[in-house]
């Protein structure tokens, strides 16, 4: 039976349906409705109509609603988990992780929403404001539309859903097409925590038919999207004067200078390399280690790698499952098979089976190929040697992307000087760009995007000011 989408705070059904597969042997994980023309502008319209009412929410009752999903979200924990790992392909262990996030980000959100403040503004500063006051307050937009990604589908959900509704906006909500599941799932959590009727509306269905008709109506305030860049793009060309926040992914690095705690820093490269099969925007690519250490970097890296187990993704011992289709899996199966003809090593991994691929460790990766300069979102790294710190800092900013990079190292100096000059939204000492808390500002530069996320930041994006003077 196929799960309805959530429409003006009803469930609503398409002619058309679509089945949801487990990316790691095929099998049906659930059903849902395809939403066409007629469910989209139903969704708009019920924001539309929810917007008055979350306008006149309180702060208090805005934070109530947030905490009240926090709490119905905890006692679901384990149905949720089970749901995106079944859909995603995650392994459960991670799933769980990821429901953990998500409950800090509606906490966060909840939060946000009782401080959610304006500003004096000092106008008798100025010859003309004498004896004037004046003050600024923050407004909800209207309606966001949030456009989310398959590989963390409830906690990158909750960066946009937390926050628009901390600040008083109704949201229409497209989850990937790959995975609706959970996003109808915390449809009919916020239900049941009293969000108003409209002021959350969820319609699954593939990005063609529903992407363009949000982007270019005239009462979406905003759009909030996290996906591909060329996607991305296109989005920005077709909003208008709308509010666009854009985060479109990376191919993070890591500098390894001699002087790095590997004891430290493998362990954590392994996790930031190879979480979810890769498919996270902050995964490490790329990283640099210092021609005096790389061999015995990469040999213990390449060990602790192979250790990696995979499997079914509700297997609790299971590190690595699939991909989130066979088709990325095979795309990655080329970039590896590219690499090693150009010159490449590949010390352990890249072996495919279906969606999976067993993590893949590459050395010596020559510029200009996928690997080196493309988004992998894949189970693969490529190791590279480098003499000075002057040359690992250019080779990190030699992308097209910019979100998050990092630094091994016990020589401040060295650090820091990487943390300023490397071209990023976010740099990391003695951590690797997979780190994310989730409060914290998030997005990048160039072609990772604009705007941040992280409740308190992704609020200023999704509210206006507005001055009072008296």
């Amino acid at each position: 039976m196929a799960t309805p989408m959530w429409i003006g705070g009803a469930e609503v059904t398409a002619p058309k349906t679509r089945d949801i597969l487990v990316p790691f042997d095929g099998t049906v994980a659930g059903t849902v409705f395809e939403a066409g023309p007629e469910q989209v502008r139903a969704a708009i319209a019920a924001a539309q109509a929810a917007v008055p009412v979350m306008r006149s929410l309180s702060r208090f009752e805005r934070g109530g609603i947030l905490s009240r999903a926090r709490a119905i979200l905890l006692e679901r924990k384990e149905e949720m988990a089970r749901t995106i790992a079944l859909e995603s392909g995650k392994p459960i262990r991670e799933a769980r992780v990821e429901v953990d996030r998500g409950l800090f980000t509606l906490l966060f959100s909840a939060e946000e929403a009782h401080r959610l403040a304006g500003e004096e503004v000092p106008l008798d500063a100025h010859i003309a404001g004498a004896g004037r006051m004046a003050m600024t307050i923050r407004e909800p937009l209207g309606i966001i539309a949030a456009i989310t990604p398959f590989n963390f589908p409830l906690n990158l959900s909750l960066h946009k859903i937390g926050p628009a509704i901390a600040a008083g906006n109704a949201v229409v909500h497209k989850p990937a097409s790959a995975t609706p599941l959970c996003a109808l799932l915390l449809a009919r959590i916020f239900h049941e925590a009293g969000l108003p009727a409209g002021a959350l509306n969820v319609i699954t269905g593939p990005g063609s038919t529903i992407g363009d008709l949000l982007t270019q109506d005239s009462r979406i305030a905003m759009i909030t999207f996290t996906g591909s860049p060329d996607v991305g793009q296109r989005i920005r060309s077709l909003a208008g004067m709308k509010r666009v926040t854009l985060e479109l992914g990376s191919n993070s690095a890591v500098i390894v200078e001699p002087d790095a705690d590997f004891a430290k820093a493998i362990p954590r490269c392994v996790a930031g390399a190879f979480a979810h099969s890769g498919q996270v925007c902050i995964s490490i690519q790329r990283i640099y280690v210092h021609s005096s250490v790389f061999q015995s970097f990469t040999e213990r890296l390449a060990a602790e790698t192979a250790k990696l187990q995979t499997g079914h993704p509700l297997e609790d011992a299971t590190d690595i499952s699939s991909l989130i289709n066979e088709a990325e899996a095979e795309r990655i199966s080329r970039w590896i098979d590219e690499a090693v003809a150009a010159g490449a090593t590949l010390l352990t991994g890249g072996v495919r089976h279906r969606a999976t691929i067993t993590p893949a460790v590459l050395t010596q990766v020559p510029n200009g190929i996928n690997i080196s300069c493309r988004e992998a979102f894949g189970p693969v790294v490529a190791v590279n040697s480098y003499d000075t710190l002057d040359e690992a800092i250019a080779l990190v900013n030699n992308s097209d992307f910019g979100l998050q990079a990092s630094i091994y190292t016990q020589n401040l100096g060295h650090a820091f000087r990487a943390a300023r000059e490397v071209h990023v939204g976010g740099f990391h000492i003695n951590e690797v760009p997979a780190f994310r808390a989730d409060q914290m500002p998030y997005g990048g530069v160039k072609l990772s995007g604009t705007g941040r996320e992280g409740p308190k930041y992704a609020i200023e994006e999704m509210s206006e000011i507005k001055l009072i003077s008296w």
